[in-house]
């Protein structure tokens, strides 16, 4: 007899998923004064030198704080500054009380949580407007000096870090308590005390480091859906990638208006796992 989970976890990217680039427009507000030498130069420069990404352009930040690029130093009270002003993609805002009527009136039995696995910066992030939607929030961090100043990477989320987080939420271990226990994500579970299975799962992300996420999930029966903004040409191509090497069920706009088809393919996707729930306790015969 198989085992009722009756949880719907729906995890998004941030930069680009659900806004645009954070840390783009964080160096942009800071005034800092050739992002693309930033990018193009500087971090590039790491990377061609063998750096993860993700670490590559941390330690640049702190460069830049350092050497004195911006107007100010790079202090957490800014990242908060930032966080409570950037914008968000259409529709963002609206989504998840929509994805949680959808499951509501599909299957009241069935419970939707949302989480958010980010390479950006959990000091920004946790200031949006929709941080408190999220159930919990994992990304990159900073330790500060005394004065305020970053100094060093705390976290770094990339690539497959990401999957760990999504064991994370498979097995219930998110929250205050689980801060200072990292290796708590390799208990082996039996089936039955796994919180939300792999295939409960919807992810939305649109970058190259979402691609274990994506992976894991559609293998593992879930949902993995990639999204472009539109006003980026130039990474078009990478987004269809993903659909052309089959490693996501959908490719959508990052567009979430209630009509959009971004928010309708969301919607359908978490009627499917709702009913299935009905479906496997007798309930709904079709």
């Amino acid at each position: 007899m198989p085992y009722m989970h009756n949880t719907i976890a729906v995890i998004f990217d941030f930069d680009d998923t659900l806004a645009p680039d954070s840390t783009t427009g964080f160096l942009n507000y800071m005034g800092l004064p050739d992002l693309k030498k930033f990018w193009k130069t500087d971090v590039d420069s790491l990377l061609n030198a063998g750096w993860d990404p993700t670490p590559a352009y941390l330690y640049q930040m702190i460069q830049v704080s350092q050497t004195k690029q911006t107007k100010t130093p790079i202090t957490k009270e800014k990242f908060v500054e930032w966080g409570r002003q950037l914008p968000l993609h259409e529709g963002v805002t609206q989504i998840f009380d929509k994805l949680r009527a959808t499951v509501n009136e599909t299957n009241p039995q069935c419970q939707i949580e949302f989480y958010l696995i980010s390479s950006g910066i959990g000091d920004i992030l946790r200031e949006t407007s929709i941080a408190k939607e999220f159930k919990h929030i994992w990304a990159s961090e900073f330790h500060y000096e005394n004065t305020g100043q970053i100094s060093f990477p705390k976290k770094v989320v990339s690539f497959t870090d990401k999957t760990r987080y999504l064991f994370h939420i498979q097995k219930g271990i998110y929250g205050p308590t689980s801060i200072n226990k990292p290796f708590e994500v390799n208990k082996k579970l039996k089936p039955e005390q796994i919180r939300i299975p792999f295939s409960n799962m919807i992810f939305v992300g649109d970058g190259y480091t979402d691609i274990p996420c994506f992976s894991l999930i559609k293998n593992s029966g879930g949902v993995a859906i990639a999204v472009f903004d539109k006003n980026h040409v130039e990474k078009w191509s990478h987004a269809y990638q993903f659909v052309h090497d089959s490693r996501v069920s959908n490719l959508n706009s990052a567009n979430y208006k209630a009509d959009s088809d971004l928010a309708i393919f969301l919607s359908m996707a978490l009627k499917k796992m709702s009913y299935d729930f009905l479906i496997n306790k007798g309930i709904y015969q079709g």
